[in-house]
C-alpha cells in the first residue's frame, strides 16, 4: 500500500525521523522567548543551556538523543526489507510498531519510568531486527 508514492513503512521512517524534533521542542517548551537573564533558551548556545536543563526538560533531551541513535538501524532495516522483496504488509504493519514504541519509549522517559522505558527500547530492538529479517 502506498500513499504519494511512499509504502506505509517509508512514512513510519518519515514519522521517526520526526521524532527528535519533537523531543528537543518539549525540551525547549515555554523557554522560547523568555530572556536568557531569566532562564530562558539561549539559541546562541542551545546545546549548553540544554546540558544545564533538569528534571523532565534533561530527559526531553535525552529522548532527543536516543531516538537519533535509534534511526539509522531503522532506517536501513526497512530499506533492505524492501529491497529483498519481503512481505509489504509485514514491512508496514512491524514498522508501525516500531513508530508506536519509540512514541512510548519518549512518553515513558518524560515520565521517569526508567524500568519500563528500557523494556520499550529492547522490545524496539526486536521489531527492528523483525523488520530486517522479515
Amino acid at each position: 500500500m502506498t500513499y504519494a508514492g511512499l509504502t506505509l513503512a517509508y512514512w513510519a521512517v518519515v514519522v521517526a525521523a520526526l521524532l527528535p524534533v519533537g523531543c528537543a521542542g518539549v525540551a525547549k517548551w515555554g523557554q522560547i522567548g523568555r530572556s536568557r537573564r531569566d532562564g530562558g533558551l539561549d539559541n546562541h548556545n542551545p546545546r549548553a543551556w540544554l546540558a544545564k536543563q533538569t528534571d523532565w526538560r534533561a530527559r526531553a533531551n535525552a529522548a532527543q538523543a536516543n531516538s537519533f541513535e535509534a534511526l539509522p538501524f531503522f532506517i536501513g532495516a526497512v530499506v533492505i526489507a524492501h529491497q529483498l522483496g519481503a512481505a509489504q504488509g509485514r514491512i508496514d504493519m512491524l514498522a508501525l510498531v516500531f513508530v508506536f514504541l519509540r512514541m512510548l519509549y519518549i512518553l515513558l522517559y518524560l515520565a521517569d519510568q526508567a524500568s519500563a522505558r528500557s523494556m520499550v527500547w529492547g522490545l524496539g530492538l526486536l521489531v527492528n531486527l523483525a523488520i530486517l529479517f522479515v
